[in-house]
């Protein structure tokens, strides 16, 4: 695995990676999360065949942080991951989109369906966010535009997060190290960004009526604990033809630390090894 800054023209995006020469597969993080929400797995799909990429979005990790709240959108986050997909010779990839990342995932899928070989729609939404409290939210922006993330992160802990359950305080329990990763993920990224999409998450319009519309290889996949993204999930693994549906159990808003073999074993059975071979991958890198 190695890290890398990759030029975009407007921005650059920094990059972990395994496994280059492999099969492309791109892993798309969520609002205020790291592109090291999916080391742990680059090894491992590399090891299956994978050439893996995950980036940090920008306003995220290492990566560019434009200053104006209008450089921050579901689209042009979009934008950025097909134009890393181009930067790394991509004609078609496997995605997978965690959370925001998950809605990222199916912009990109919708607007560009022939370059997704076959989509993972991790903890996610087809529609707007209704657990968001838009008084709370409306807060959340103001105190992100004249006070910061580290604000908005000690005033959070005196309200109920949806994201906190059993799994996530057995993981905080067992792994060294990671509440104060967690907690320090929540103060990294752009205020602008933040400022941006916490109301975007409360009007983006629905999607599943497009989705229905799909003929993608898909996998939906949630954790039994995320109550705010079970019902969702189910939708879209309804209304996409032919898509695949797993519930993680005992897992949360992040199966991949709070269920991993559960998580691999779902997302492993869905990609299977990589077969393409050499001539198969040098044509999707034209």
């Amino acid at each position: 695995m190695k890290e890398r800054s990759v030029d975009l023209g407007d921005i650059e995006m920094t990059v972990l990676e395994d496994g280059i020469g492999g099969e492309p597969l791109m892993l798309v993080h969520g609002f205020t999360g790291l592109k090291e929400d999916f080391a742990d797995e680059l090894g491992p799909l590399a090891e299956l065949g994978y050439h893996v990429v995950s980036p940090d979005l920008r306003g995220h990790g290492q990566s560019s942080r434009p200053d104006g709240e209008e450089a921050y959108s579901l689209e042009l986050f979009a934008d950025d991951v097909l134009a890393l997909a181009d930067a790394l010779g991509w004609r078609r990839f496997d995605l997978l989109g965690h959370s925001m990342g998950g809605m990222v995932a199916q912009v990109i899928a919708l607007r560009e369906p022939a370059r997704v070989n076959r989509l993972i729609l991790m903890n996610t939404t087809h529609e707007a966010v209704s657990t968001v409290d838009p008084e709370l939210a409306a807060l959340g922006v103001e105190m992100a535009r004249t006070e910061g993330l580290g604000a908005i992160a000690d005033l959070l802990k005196f309200f109920e997060n949806p994201d906190d359950n059993p799994a996530y305080h057995r993981v905080c329990s067992e792994r060294e190290g990671y509440l104060e990763w967690s907690e320090s993920k929540s103060r990294s990224p752009s205020p602008a960004m933040y400022a941006a999409m916490l109301p975007t998450f409360m009007s983006t319009p629905d999607r599943l009526p497009e989705l229905q519309k799909l003929s993608i290889a898909t996998l939906v996949m949630v954790g039994e604990l995320d109550q705010t993204f079970i019902g969702p999930s189910r939708a879209m693994a309804a209304a996409i033809s032919g898509a695949v549906y797993v519930e993680i159990p005992t897992a949360g808003h992040c199966p991949q630390f709070e269920a991993t073999e559960a998580w691999r074993a779902a997302l492993y059975g869905f990609l299977g090894p990589a077969t393409a071979s050499e001539p198969d991958r040098a044509a999707d890198r034209s």
